[in-house]
């Protein structure tokens, strides 16, 4: 299957669940006035993306979930009716599940599922000439700190202080080796699990209101409006935490770009024992990505960019240090 990881919401799909194929065209909106003797005047009014759409299986899982369980965990994501992050490769929009389209089946459930695109939050990596990778890290970076500021989460104000400091540390990206990067990308996959985790919570407050926006005639004026007010910065919050997200994705695929000594791939989960098998074909070769990635626990939790070290024969082992 694919080695494309896609996730939508905090739902990550899995072996035959990942399409062979998602596409993602865009249009042009156009506002066409045709006037007198063929003459047309046409305004462009912005890119307007049409529907994303893939197919997949659901399947039982390693982790003993049936695919009935995979396929209900999505339902209950089109029943929330809120919009959820959907990315793949280095591609990131803001969606609404706008359809889903089980087919029951025995063992395993094929599937079809829409997407209407809120926002692409997908920019262009080195699109100006002029600007060097110091720029866009450096960019990228103060546009999250910005961010984090506006949210009052004192937990992520730290971890993005942590990555800022790593970052601070490293004189310039232009030419930047492996064990540079890699001391960059530990904190950056902190910060960048914390704000996954985060866009979940919220994502679940907002879908436990069964009313709109949570008002009961019933309840008291000064609780409904406690209730709304409450609705309203998690509604806030959604947004800045699905902003930084995707500056903190873009940064992992930038510095994925600019380690010239090892490659970097995106994992969601799993652990270090797998990939090493998948990329050296020796699962003891784990303490290699876990050296040049500076991990000690072979598990893996969350979406993390890792360093993907030549392999080294005759350097493994099952202890780390060994």
């Amino acid at each position: 299957m694919s080695d494309i990881t896609v996730v939508l919401g905090d739902f990550t799909f899995q072996d035959f669940e990942v399409p062979d194929r998602i596409p993602f065209p865009t249009e042009q909106r156009l506002a066409i006035k045709k006037m007198v003797g063929g003459v047309r005047d046409i305004q462009m009014l912005g890119s307007d993306w049409p529907p994303i759409t893939w197919t997949g299986t659901f399947m039982p899982t390693e982790g003993g979930q049936s695919a009935l369980d995979r396929a209900r965990t999505l339902r209950a994501m089109v029943d929330a009716a809120q919009p959820v992050a959907l990315s793949w490769d280095e591609l990131y929009f803001l969606v609404v599940i706008r359809s889903f389209d089980p087919d029951y089946r025995f063992y395993q459930i094929p599937y079809r599922i829409t997407c209407e695109v809120l926002q692409d939050l997908t920019a262009p990596i080195y699109a100006d000439a002029g600007i060097d990778a110091d720029d866009v890290i450096n960019g990228d970076l103060d546009s999250a700190n910005a961010l984090t500021a506006s949210t009052g989460d004192s937990t992520l104000s730290g971890l993005m202080g942590t990555l800022s400091t790593a970052v601070g540390n490293v004189k310039t990206f232009v030419g930047a080796t492996m064990s540079q990067i890699s001391t960059v990308l530990q904190p950056l996959n902190n910060a960048v699990r914390y704000v996954s985790t985060s866009i979940s919570q919220v994502d679940s407050l907002l879908a436990s209101v069964g009313v709109p926006a949570g008002v009961l005639p019933s309840l008291p004026i000064a609780q409904n409006v406690s209730k709304f007010e409450s609705i309203f910065n998690a509604t806030q919050q959604q947004v800045q935490y699905t902003q930084i997200n995707a500056l903190l994705g873009r940064m992992q695929t930038n510095l994925a770009k600019i380690s010239s000594s090892g490659r970097v791939v995106t994992v969601g989960g799993g652990n270090l024992f797998d990939l090493a098998a998948k990329e050296y074909g020796d699962p003891t070769a784990w303490t290699q990505i876990a050296q040049a990635n500076s991990l000690s626990d072979p598990t893996l939790v969350g979406v993390n960019a890792l360093i993907i070290p030549p392999y080294s024969n005759g350097t493994s082992g099952g202890i780390l240090g060994s």
